[in-house]
């Protein structure tokens, strides 16, 4: 499969590495207007652009990857479905709620499918701990404890990556734990809300905490800051970005259920020998994630699943209209830390 790649920034260049090492797609073209994409493109001898429109029309790409800055998902989203080129939308879906729902009714015009680039699902040990959770090894859902703290340095925080709307840890960061609270625990009906940008001043928030309930009646948190220090996060615990970030021993999700506990990334499950009691000690079990050497690489699968999605062989796993839920739940965040209030998730 021909594939364009919309984007040679950080993600870019992520999703670039993987098109090329995939035996089942081409890296054909390149699009974007830094003069450092040129070069790139030249290195690895394929086409580059510096606009959208002069690529499609070569018609030299069967899909595309798009992984620009999140303002200009809805227009190079939307050009490439009318286009028919099937589209693997890197997270979010858009810049805005109402953005989103504009291009999830594109996709609902055209009938050319997009994915939503949440690659966390593709994981082996987010897939295990689903099926785990699914056969209710830990029981109805009570209360989820979610971390997501990693200091980033300050070469990271320029252009839009410091305006509110388009960068910071809840965009950036929360939209990957959203997703995941939803695909494990169902939707989200209101959050609760503080943020904070006292220590950097940018105009984007860079410590956020919500308090989530959801339909079925369970309670989770989640405290994030890309301004502290720690390695309490799926990032720099799980391994999965290829020596990019380290894999720290540390756990960053605690899922706590009527009848065990759950931690990630390690996979282990907590329950009582008998019936759930305080004053028993706890057994714990590594739950296998079918691979005996380290982490499967998540982009890869999540490029093999996109190839698939693209041939319509599949539907996507993350449909534009999951990724419009997932939006709707930050946007509620957004709202809730900016009114103090609670607010419903629409």
């Amino acid at each position: 499969m021909r594939i364009a790649v919309l984007g040679a920034g950080i993600i870019g260049r992520m999703h670039i590495d993987t098109v090329v090492r995939s035996p089942g797609a081409t890296l054909t073209a390149l699009v974007d207007p830094a003069p450092d994409s040129a070069r790139l493109a030249a290195t690895l001898n394929v086409a580059h652009f510096p606009a959208l429109e002069p690529m499609l029309d070569a018609g030299i790409a069967d899909a595309a990857i798009i992984a620009a800055p999140n303002a200009a998902h809805l227009p190079l989203g939307r050009a490439c479905l009318e286009a028919g080129l099937p589209v693997l939308m890197e997270k979010p879906l858009a810049a805005t709620l109402a953005e989103g729902r504009m291009l999830a009714d594109v996709v609902s015009r055209t009938g050319v499918p997009l994915l939503v680039g949440h690659h966390r699902r593709h994981h082996p040990i987010i897939r295990a701990a689903k099926a785990a959770i699914e056969r209710g090894a830990i029981g109805d859902l009570v209360t989820a404890t979610v971390m997501s703290i990693l200091s980033k340095p300050p070469s990271y925080f320029q252009g839009w990556r410091i305006e509110k709307g388009q960068g910071g840890p809840l965009l950036i960061n929360a939209s990957h734990e959203v997703d995941l609270l939803r695909h494990f625990f169902g939707e989200i009906t209101e959050v609760s809300a503080m943020t904070s940008h006292a220590r950097r001043g940018h105009p984007v928030e860079e410590t956020a905490a919500f308090v989530a309930r959801f339909a079925s009646g369970g309670i989770a948190t989640l405290t994030q800051s890309d301004a502290a220090c720690g390695p309490w996060a799926w990032d720099v615990t799980s391994g999965e970005s290829r020596g990019r970030f380290p894999a720290n021993d540390a756990i960053a999700h605690i899922y706590a259920g009527t009848r065990a506990g759950l931690s990630l990334p390690d996979l282990t499950l907590w329950q009582h020998p008998g019936a759930p009691d305080w004053a028993d000690a706890m057994e714990r079990v590594r739950l296998p994630h079918g691979t005996d050497d380290g982490p499967e690489d998540v982009y890869e699968a999540q490029l093999a699943h996109f190839i698939a999605v693209a041939q319509s062989a599949v539907p996507p796993l993350i449909s534009a209209e999951d990724g419009l839920r997932t939006m709707a739940v930050l946007d509620a965040i957004v709202q809730a830390a900016d009114s103090g209030a609670t607010v419903a998730v629409g």
